[in-house]
């Protein structure tokens, strides 16, 4: 039978402790290794300028930078107020310029412009019940006057030497009357990443269907689909995102 001499004590001791840590390093939550950002599409396929056209306060601008995009941007915005954001924070970011105010559509001149609640879902289109039930932060509260160009023309003084040109749409249900003003440049465009809706959100919107052949009509290859917007009493899908490209890819 063995003696617990001091010696053997002090064996049984730093046994436990260990098995003590051993333990609370098993129970204790493990960390979440963290999660790679994904590339932004106008990375992956080569483009050289990113037409942000709807930038809103440039969220998607400041995204794709976080995503790996260094190239340059060119923004659009129609509400004063968040146009002035923009202005703001594109002045540390020398690649990211503002076009001066304006809405893009088919034609040059001018037009009013709904002013929602939540700000990013403004649209020179009446919006229809659907949405502002599944969405009433998004009700409309005022209106202002807002110069419309043309795509084509605006982006004229932009290019440069740019050859591949990356188009994200953000324009709540005006998405055919700014494509159907841009025509001249339309070769340039390498990708086109938009809002299709499921189901009519605004008053004289064009379908998903009719965008999706519009726009495969023009050369472009429909790659990718993600979710958008839901409507959060039922569950039903009501816009998704579209990312169109032209091949080769």
């Amino acid at each position: 039978m063995n003696e617990l001499t001091p010696h053997r004590l002090k064996q049984l001791y730093w046994a436990l402790r260990k098995a003590v840590r051993d333990w609370q390093r098993m129970k204790a939550p493990q960390p979440v290794p963290a999660q790679p950002v994904p590339e932004h599409p106008a990375t992956k396929y080569a483009c050289d300028l990113v037409l942000d056209v709807g930038a809103n306060s440039g969220q998607y601008a400041m995204m794709i930078r976080r995503q790996g995009y260094s190239g340059r941007i060119l923004s659009f915005e129609p509400l004063s107020s968040a146009h002035l954001k923009l202005q703001e924070k594109s002045d540390s970011d020398p690649l990211w310029e503002i076009h001066p105010r304006c809405a893009l559509g088919r034609a040059a001149g001018e037009a009013e412009i709904n002013i929602a609640g939540n700000s990013v879902s403004s649209s020179l289109l009446p919006m229809l019940t659907l949405h502002a039930e599944a969405a009433p932060q998004s009700i409309y509260t005022s209106r202002e006057t807002t110069p419309v160009i043309t795509l084509d023309s605006a982006i004229e003084a932009y290019l440069g030497t740019a050859k591949r040109v990356y188009l994200k749409m953000d324009t709540q249900g005006y998405e055919a009357e700014v494509l159907s003003g841009l025509q001249q440049k339309l070769p340039l465009i390498q990708a086109i990443e938009l809002e299709l809706s499921l189901s009519p959100l605004y008053a004289g919107q064009a379908s998903w269907r009719d965008l999706t052949a519009q726009i495969e009509s023009a050369g472009f290859v429909l790659m990718d689909i993600r979710k958008a917007f839901a409507d959060p009493r039922t569950g039903q899908l009501l816009q998704m995102d579209g990312l169109f490209v032209r091949p080769p890819f």
